[in-house]
């Protein structure tokens, strides 16, 4: 291959790389806005915010299958190597895991409407500190892979220890509820629910991160417990 013809490969794989990643930035955009919306619906039991929810994520499972198919395509008839290659797999990989946080995001939804007719055990303060939390990390992990930023995705996993600080918080207290009246026992156990998911989600941010990390330096970091 000339020196010509490679770097109008070149070209045209940065092109297509670039629309992938806003196309990803979309995609991780609805994600944020869904795990928002999902708590401010069980937060103020508002049945048809929950409803969005759970209608936007067909968007998202759209978005994931419209970037890997464009994922395989760039493989099939760019043959990248080395970095660039890390670069697709990098991406093939973090729409996976944007596609499972909206997945949660609309479990959430789903238990809002499942005890919407219930008053709320007590008045939802730490679900909502995991959820803001959580909403930034999916951003910093995203934000990590444009700018290719190791420091910016260490801090992803940083957080993630936060979250689990917080899950800790939510379980015992919710133990507490249910121990002191069984019939809050349905309700709490949901609430935990809620609590679990949205470490999962955290998680799957800090699954992005290290995957950053490794397209920059080629290892793989362990970035949580």
């Amino acid at each position: 291959m000339g020196s010509s013809e490679f770097t109008e490969k070149k070209v045209v794989f940065e092109e297509k790389i670039a629309n992938l990643q806003e196309r990803l930035q979309h995609m991780g955009s609805l994600v944020e806005e869904a795990i928002a919306r999902s708590i401010a619906a069980l937060k103020d039991q508002d049945l048809n915010l929950a409803r969005m929810v759970i209608e936007g994520d067909e968007i998202i499972n759209r978005l994931e299958l419209e970037i890997e198919e464009k994922c395989l395509e760039i493989i099939a008839t760019q043959q990248p190597m080395a970095k660039d290659l890390r670069r697709v797999a990098t991406l093939f990989k973090m729409i996976n895991d944007l596609e499972r946080m909206g997945d949660y995001a609309t479990s959430i939804a789903k238990i809002t409407i499942r005890i919407a007719d219930q008053p709320l055990i007590k008045p939802l303060v730490d679900i909502p500190r995991m959820a803001v939390l959580s909403q930034k990390m999916v951003k910093q992990a995203l934000d990590a892979y444009v700018r290719e930023d190791v420091v910016l995705a260490v801090a992803v996993g940083q957080d993630d220890d936060e979250v689990d600080k917080l899950l800790g918080q939510i379980i015992r207290e919710l133990l507490t509820i249910m121990m002191e009246n069984p019939k809050t026992i349905t309700q709490a156990t949901q609430l935990m629910f809620v609590g679990r998911w949205l470490e999962r989600i955290a998680d799957h941010a800090t699954n992005i991160a290290e995957e950053v990390v490794f397209l920059v330096t080629g290892e793989k970091p362990k970035l949580n417990d």
